[in-house]
């Protein structure tokens, strides 16, 4: 019998010995493993680590609340992070924010491919699903520019704020909230040294603006990012290239609900919110606002001043969120764009989905509707939920309905904006927005498929088709 050494899936395989743990888990039930047990080591972190704290430590329901929202890069808080941590405790945060924005499994490719390995067919489909989106890009490559364009996007975000910031905070004083909000923005964690988030610099346009491009570049993803360097390296070559189907969806939906929410934000808090601001301000501010509700979390206004209207024009921007394979969470772009695709295909009486001379596959079609329907149905749970254990109050001064359906949003979707209802959650509250922030980071795709039983042995079949009137 020969020994075949393999240390990628876990420890070495002998022949005819029953699989190994890690031959038997399926990507998506890794995928959601790495998460949780980052969020185990991150909690372990915060309870057991000397000088993270100004104050009493942090409970093991809050420590695990923290951690859950560091690693699935949410910024929901029961503690203020600005004045309850040191700056020991601010960079753990930070790391748990790192990690958690790349992924694990991003991290582990990266040492197998540093260390020489190379990389199984599993592994890459765990490490960057979605790559045949485009033939063009290797997961090797993709998994080396993501770390780069991680690190060397945070870098210069963290130069840019660190030139903004140093007349205010001193050229010393400067340096550490500029590298914490650089990382912070570009992950989509919403997490800050400030107590009142942003709300300091809104008006300062040029703040907002370099934090907004963080935001941005962090939620269109790195498979976006890797072709649209393609693209501009092989035009400057005069070369033809061809940006993927997906590529033009996200940009082009991007851009939409950008313009879009400005210029609603604008219309509804012109004199509310946005009020005595000066024009440059209140534009800015309004695309700040349109910018970060959709899964970055950080806040230049105070939302509890803002009207209904607006509240709930974020609470649609943080259900649609970021883009695929971004630390971004919502429904993503390209679901909200196929499904708005689908209908209009319907009303026009065409059966295939077709955007800019290419049709959708059917079953890539079906996939968007499955995720809709599963986050809809996790959030309007969760409201329920929130109502029976959050709303007993209200009567007696409590947040009102609208906050909690705000917060159940906000934790699904990885956005971290709330309307201060996070740090009065009872017990039951924070494990449901636990368990929240996690399923919203891993998706809930990946969740239903890590806990659907595999097919059996005897093969699929289908029962008989029969009609069912709907409308």
């Amino acid at each position: 019998m020969t020994v075949r050494p393999d240390w990628i899936h876990g420890w070495d395989v002998r022949e005819g010995a029953p699989r190994s743990l890690w031959r038997r888990l399926t990507p998506p039930q890794l995928l959601l493993g790495s998460f949780a047990a980052l969020v185990l080591a991150g909690t372990i972190g915060l309870k057991v680590l000397p000088g993270l704290y100004t104050t009493a430590p942090l409970s093991w329901l809050d420590a695990l609340f923290t951690a859950t929202s560091a690693v699935c890069v949410t910024g929901l808080i029961v503690v203020d992070t600005a004045t309850h941590f040191t700056g020991w405790g601010q960079l753990y945060l930070l790391f748990l924010i790192q990690l958690g924005g790349l992924g694990m499994i991003t991290f582990a490719t990266l040492v197998i491919l540093a260390l020489g390995r190379r990389l199984s067919l599993r592994h890459e489909t765990m490490a960057r699903p979605g790559i045949e989106i485009s033939e063009r890009v290797s997961p090797r490559r993709l998994t080396y520019d993501i770390v780069r364009f991680t690190l060397s996007l945070e870098a210069a975000g963290a130069l840019v704020l660190y030139l903004l910031w140093a007349p205010r905070f001193g050229w010393a004083g400067a340096v550490w909230p500029a590298v914490f909000h650089a990382i912070s923005a570009f992950c989509n964690a919403g997490f800050s040294t400030f107590t009142d988030s942003v709300m300091g610099f809104r008006e300062s346009p040029a703040t907002l603006l370099a934090m907004a491009a963080l935001i941005i570049a962090g939620g269109l993803g790195f498979l976006v990012l890797e072709e649209v360097k393609l693209h501009r390296r092989a035009a400057r070559r005069g070369r033809a290239a061809r940006l993927s189907l997906h590529t033009r969806i996200v940009l082009l939906t991007t851009a939409v609900l950008l313009a879009g929410g400005s210029v609603l934000f604008a219309a509804f808090e012109w004199r509310g919110a946005l009020g005595g601001m000066g024009l440059v301000d209140r534009v800015t501010n309004a695309f700040f606002m349109s910018t970060t509700a959709r899964t970055a979390g950080f806040n230049a206004i105070d939302y509890t001043r803002a009207g209904d209207d607006a509240n709930f024009l974020t609470i649609l921007l943080m259900s649609i969120g970021g883009s695929p394979g971004s630390a971004a969470g919502g429904l993503k772009t390209t679901t909200f764009a196929l499904i708005g695709l689908l209908a209009w295909s319907r009303l026009r009486g065409q059966e295939v989905v077709s955007f800019r001379g290419r049709s959708v596959p059917e079953e890539t079609i079906q996939r968007a509707v499955g995720l809709f329907a599963l986050a809809f149905g996790v959030v309007t749970a969760a409201i329920f939920l929130y109502s029976y254990t959050e709303l007993g109050e209200v009567a007696h001064g409590g947040k009102p309905f609208l906050d909690h359906m705000f917060e159940a949003v906000s934790a699904f979707n990885t956005v971290g904006l709330s309307l201060g209802v996070t740090p009065e959650l009872s017990t039951a509250g924070r494990w449901l927005t636990i368990i929240l922030m996690y399923v919203g980071r891993v998706g809930p795709l990946a969740l239903a498929s890590a806990l659907a039983r595999r097919a059996g042995r005897g093969g699929s079949f289908r029962y008989s088709y029969e009609e069912v009137v709907i409308g």
